[in-house]
């Protein structure tokens, strides 16, 4: 719910900060104190259209800012989101929103204090508060959310869920039949050019680490010559010598000889002996090592063309399919699997065309059957919503909901009989508009998505004798107003947005239906079984709905240093009695007597409702 407002230089607010408890709150005050500026600013915070007017004459920037309380469900379904930006705020449970509209046209954003880009704001926003005025934020005139309120109302999520599943299964095998069913002749052209690739990698033979040992030896092939006088001449001063320099394994002979008499005689002198006679064994047997490589090495330039031609191939294929020899051997591998699906393609296909059809009659089950609950739930909706209407006087007024269909070739089959293309649904039932071009017993392909079959929008007829039209469609006024507050009521279980926010929703009624407006306004905010609380605001002018509100706050004018500013405050005791009197233009004690009659028939009412409650 929203716990706190905080608003500077917005219109003609310098500054307010306003803190809502739970429950029905009410604000009042004359025309153009700033009640509507209010809900204009929290639209604003929500994402709504940031115009340069609303900065305050002489201010540099107007800002809003919105504090949320986040009950555990909306807490759970922002979190995704709020990690995946790294929005998290200090306390879970709370979440901040701000908009600040600078006077040159500059706009930023911020969620939880960290600046963000206006549709990441909304959102953020969505599903957080719901105001009937001049909005984007009305959701029931978005005709893409009926379908999931009719679903929530009717308790049918669980269908749904698996209408989802069923729907999802069947695209996937699609989508595979979709890759086989290439034309014959790509196919053809496929499995050709997989063969010779596959048989080009096979006939090359290759091994792993064995372009690293021919890089080697042919670094030895070529380098033959070198190698050979090198080796050469390294032995012949470890072990061969000559006549005028001797070799060193000879010199070092000399010098362990040398030790040993020394050691006889000075034993302290041991460890030197060791030490010379290791050296002379590892000279001994670095000598041994040389000339193994030495017979390795051999000038053959057949062998060395050898090695740089294969070397050659590798590095044709490892431009072609790889870039080291175990890359090129798993592009053989996956070619391979390829080259055998599309060799028993046909076979596949058949399976998979199977599958389809099996998955489409079990997919039309379900679907048919959400449809037709759809269809039950949309009736009793009608019916409570018209109930609601009766209520508030609006005795003729009808509500209903249209469903369709669309014949699709691929679609999920259904029988021609239910309900036709199009029809409307309302209390009196079932009324078909645009039936099928078929036998009512045969069977109809019907387009279908993970919402199943139907696609369905809101209709309401305001006045006696008129067609039911699209809620989105209807004229505005007192009459949208009570319209808008009956499916609100009803459809209060199934709306999950935890703030309502009515602007004016008085507009075009009296007092008698102020009384039954405010009392369903204030219903709205109880738990009831089945049922989401919410928090209501309301921007009222009608004393009647006024009294029902938990808290009032009066928004009122005032001149400071020469400007207009606005102020807010509560209203409890003799103030609100004031209040409501002046609402009700009498003045005196006549009309304080009148305003506490309002005040004791809303506790009256409210007790009576929490009695049979308890």
């Amino acid at each position: 719910m929203l716990k706190e407002l905080h608003i500077r230089d917005f219109a003609i607010i310098d500054e307010l900060h306003l803190t809502f408890p739970p429950g029905f709150i009410v604000l009042t005050g004359e025309t153009g104190a700033g009640k509507s500026i209010i809900i204009d600013a929290v639209e604003l915070v929500l994402g709504g259209r940031a115009d340069t007017t609303v900065v305050r004459a002489g201010a540099r920037r107007a800002l809003v800012e919105a504090t949320f309380q986040l009950e555990p469900a909306r807490r759970a379904a922002l979190r995704p989101l709020l990690e995946r930006e790294g929005l998290e705020g200090d306390e879970p449970d709370l979440l901040t929103l701000s908009r600040e509209v600078r006077a040159e046209g500059r706009s930023v954003c911020r969620v939880n204090g960290r600046a963000v880009t206006l549709a990441l704001l909304r959102e953020v926003a969505q599903g957080l508060v719901d105001i009937h005025g001049q909005s984007e934020h009305l959701s029931l005139l978005r005709v893409r959310e009926h379908l999931d309120l009719l679903d929530r109302y009717g308790d049918l999520w669980d269908l749904r869920r698996r209408v989802a599943d069923l729907a999802s299964r069947v695209q996937r095998v699609r989508r595979e039949r979709a890759d086989l069913e290439r034309s014959e002749r790509e196919r053809a052209q496929r499995i050709d050019l997989l063969q010779y690739q596959i048989a080009e990698i096979e006939a090359a033979a290759l091994e792993p680490g064995e372009e690293e040992a021919l890089a080697e030896e042919r670094t030895r092939l070529a380098n033959a010559e070198q190698l050979a006088e090198l080796l050469a001449d390294a032995l012949r001063a470890m072990d061969e010598g000559s006549e005028e320099a001797p070799a060193a394994m000879d010199l070092l002979g000399t010098a362990v000889r040398a030790l040993e008499g020394l050691a006889r005689i000075d034993g302290t002198l041991e460890p030197r002996l060791r030490e010379a006679e290791d050296l002379m064994y590892r000279l001994q047997d670095l000598a041994e090592a040389l000339r193994d490589y030495q017979d390795r090495v051999e000038y053959n330039p057949r062998r060395l063309a050898e090695v740089e031609e294969r070397l050659d191939l590798i590095r044709r294929l490892e431009r072609k399919y790889g870039s080291t020899i175990p890359e090129v051997l798993e592009y053989a591998r996956r070619a391979a699997e390829e080259l055998e699906t599309l060799t028993h393609s046909e076979e596949r296909i058949e399976e998979l065309q199977a599958e389809e059809e099996r998955l489409l009659a079990e997919l039309g089950e379900a679907a048919g059957e959400l449809s037709r609950r759809r269809r039950e739930a949309a009736q009793r909706l009608a019916e409570e919503v018209e109930r609601e209407l009766q209520d508030l006087r609006m005795e003729g007024a009808r509500f209903g909901v249209e469903f369709q269909w669309r014949e699709d070739a691929h679609g999920v089959p259904l029988l021609a009989a239910v309900s036709g293309l199009r029809c409307q649904v309302s209390g009196s039932g079932i009324e078909p508009i645009e039936p099928f071009n078929r036998e009512p017993e045969t069977s109809a392909r019907v387009a279908f998505d993970t919402t199943g079959v139907d696609r369905v929008e809101f209709l309401v007829s305001p006045n006696p004798g008129e067609p039911l039209k699209p809620l989105a469609k209807i004229a505005s006024g007192g009459e949208t107003s009570r319209l808008m507050l009956a499916l609100k009521a009803v459809l209060s279980r199934a709306d999950e947005t935890p703030t309502l926010i009515f602007d004016e929703i008085d507009q075009g009624i009296g007092g008698r239906v102020g009384a039954t407006v405010g009392e369903k306004l204030w219903r709205l905010t109880l738990a009831e079984e089945g049922a989401v609380s919410h928090q209501v605001l309301c921007v009222t002018h009608l004393p009647q709905l006024a009294g029902f509100g938990d808290l009032h706050l009066k928004v009122e004018k005032r001149v400071v240093e020469d400007r207009t500013v606005t102020r807010v405050h509560a209203l409890e005791g003799a103030d609100r009695v004031e209040e409501l009197a002046q609402m009700l233009g009498a003045g005196g004690e006549e009309g304080r007597r009148s305003a506490e009659r309002i005040l004791q028939e809303a506790r009256s009412r409210k007790q009576e409702v929490g009695s049979k409650r308890r």
